[in-house]
């Protein structure tokens, strides 16, 4: 008796082609995203730099610090102080923060929007990626804000002299805000997923 011959499946037509190829339109804003990589990383040497020449007394790499700091003091600075030691740190931490961002969204939104980039045999493959999806990547994203927005935080509170109470507060309530919405984006997310089925393992 001869097997029932199966139904071949129904090929794309080329108005689906065309659709699911627009995916490929993202491809220069990841490479726009890449070349913004790179300007955080020449950034982040130029602050170094500048420390490390400020920490042997020159005065010209001390005073671009103080300017990008936003640091004033009501004397004349001629050394490099702890402040001024903490706010630098703390730039080059938020520029390492803000790349970290950057490195999620181009690996994980070009692996779930574009294309496929089959890391799975790689040594290096990041561990969150092995299970990345769109919900997933929304959740680390606003994870990763909070973590800038605290470091913008802890400078503002580090400089607040040089602030006013109303930039003191607004900044309070907006790093709050953003708390409140990851946590609003992660609850959704476990909604949205459902009760995790019977038998399955927890992590």
């Amino acid at each position: 008796m001869s097997e029932p011959v199966k139904p071949r499946p129904a090929g794309i037509g080329p108005l689906s082609n065309l659709i699911f190829a627009s995916r490929w339109l993202q491809l220069p804003l990841y490479l726009g995203l890449i070349a913004a990589q790179a300007v955080y990383v020449f950034q982040f040497w130029v602050e170094l730099v500048h420390l490390l020449e400020a920490a042997w007394g020159n005065q010209d790499a001390l005073q671009a610090l103080i300017t990008s700091t936003g640091y004033k003091a009501d004397y004349e600075i001629k050394s490099l102080n702890e402040t001024v030691l903490m706010l630098v740190v703390l730039a080059l931490i938020d520029v390492v923060m803000i790349s970290n961002l950057l490195i999620m969204v181009i690996v994980g939104g070009y692996e779930t929007f574009v294309s496929r980039m089959n890391l799975q045999t790689h040594p290096d493959q990041p561990e969150w990626l092995s299970h990345v999806n769109a919900s997933v990547l929304k959740v680390k994203l606003a994870t990763a804000i909070i973590g800038i927005s605290s470091i913008h935080l802890l400078k503002t509170f580090i400089n607040a002299a040089n602030y006013s109470e109303k930039v003191l507060m607004w900044q309070t309530i907006i790093h709050i805000v953003f708390l409140l919405s990851a946590m609003a984006i992660a609850l959704t997310d476990k909604l949205m997923a459902g009760p995790p089925k019977a038998g399955a393992k927890a992590h």
